[in-house]
């Protein structure tokens, strides 16, 4: 059984948080005061369960570890397909190892219709191809021009994939295979999370990421590389040690990573997810800073901000946090990153998560949410078009009505 908390006032309910551990704080260089939320009213969206229809050919989900949609309203996903442990061997790939029926993994690039219905599938190593395919595939984007872009988080994955939308291969922009971050090569990557590409511009941005702790700028056409920084704007420092976060101290001075997200926005901003020191990080997409934002500050292990994307009016007055440490989607406000309400929790039925990993909204407002870990799916949750007002702080599971 949920328990839910009642809004009764911005300040009631930052003083509720506050007393379980997880203030909900803003601030900017100078700035260490609490705010409280105003708001009462957010965006409300419904689950969909039967989103998408099943796949074909007994196949099956990995950690499903990156989503996109292009201007047609097509989904994509990338899932890992291969790699130990992310596979029953002979329970859930039964049919691939000889054993069963069902089921074998499915390529790790997936496109759906926006009714669910599977489209294209492909990607994948290739022996002899040009290209090297990630250890660990993280991250995709489809570009202004139909092209997808891809990253990965494993040993060694120093670079980036560009491909066709139907997954012919255009371009390897960086060196693969090296292990060693330099946070201001110019050369190399570090276990890239995300790219997002900025069509007015033709930048392509990498949230860089599990082994540097930058933002790095690329021409879309070429790869030529631009420009970079660190957090507040800085130079960029790799880690001596592994940062173990603790709330009672200021933020640190460089992102402490994975750097998880990059997603522009409309009026010329880049929102930045510094994951496990439970902020977001805001700059003008020339690199100044302009001010951050903690989330449940309190969180620990594997932190708060692990992707987010805006509302689709146009303004993109909300932002949509996905949380995979504390199992929920934050909904907060665009201009100061006030938190509204949240929603959603930790489970496996519809509505409800184990790692809300990535996440995009579409042009009709719809959320999706992906999981990595053993949640290894793609939600689906519709936008119902109206502002409501906010009575809960926490949603719980949004489903149907007919359905609670």
């Amino acid at each position: 059984m949920k328990i839910r908390k009642k809004l009764v006032t911005g300040a009631t309910l930052a003083a509720a948080f506050v007393g379980l551990g997880f203030g909900l704080q803003a601030c900017s260089p100078g700035d260490g005061g609490d705010v409280t939320a105003q708001v009462t009213q957010a965006p409300s969206f419904e689950v969909d369960p039967f989103w998408p229809k099943p796949l074909p050919n007994e196949w099956i989900l990995g950690n499903v570890i990156g989503v996109a949609i292009d201007e047609r309203d097509h989904v994509f996903i990338v899932h890992r397909a291969s790699g130990d442990g992310i596979f029953g061997q002979n329970t859930e790939i039964g049919l691939a190892n000889g054993v069963s029926i069902c089921c074998t993994p499915a390529p790790p690039i997936i496109e759906f219709a926006p009714d669910g219905t599977l489209v294209n599938a492909w990607g994948g190593p290739v022996e002899g191809a040009p290209y090297v395919w990630p250890a660990s595939n993280h991250g995709i984007e489809v570009d202004h021009n139909g092209n997808v872009w891809i990253g990965g988080n494993g040993g060694g994955d120093s670079h980036i994939l560009k491909f066709t939308r139907d997954g012919e291969f255009l371009a390897q922009y960086g060196t693969p295979g090296v292990r060693e971050p330099n946070s201001n090569s110019t050369e190399h990557f570090a276990r890239v999370a995300e790219i997002e590409v900025v069509a007015e511009t033709n930048e392509a941005f990498i949230a860089d990421g599990y082994g540097h702790r930058r933002i790095a700028v690329l021409d879309a056409d070429t790869g030529e590389f631009k420009r970079y920084w660190g957090a507040y704007g800085s130079t960029p420092e790799d880690p001596t040690e592994r940062y173990r976060h603790d709330p009672t101290t200021p933020p640190h001075p460089q992102f402490t990573g994975p750097v998880h997200c990059a997603e522009p926005s409309r009026d010329g901003k880049l929102y930045v997810c510094d994951r496990t020191s439970d902020r977001i990080q805001v700059f003008e997409q020339d690199g100044t800073f302009l001010f951050e934002k903690l989330i449940m500050p309190e969180t620990l292990s594997q932190g708060s901000t692990w992707d987010l994307d805006f509302s689709n009016d146009a303004d993109q007055t909300y932002v949509y946090l996905a949380d995979g440490q504390n199992q929920r989607v934050h909904i907060l406000l665009r201009e100061t990153l006030e938190p509204i309400t949240m929603f959603g929790g930790g489970g496996r039925q519809p509505g409800l998560w184990f790692a809300p990993h990535s996440l995009a909204t579409d042009s009709k407002g719809n959320i999706y949410t992906t999981e990595t870990y053993e949640g290894k799916r793609i939600q689906k949750f519709v936008n119902q078009n109206v502002l409501k007002d906010v009575t809960e702080f926490d949603q719980g599971a949004l489903w149907p009505a007919g359905m609670k």
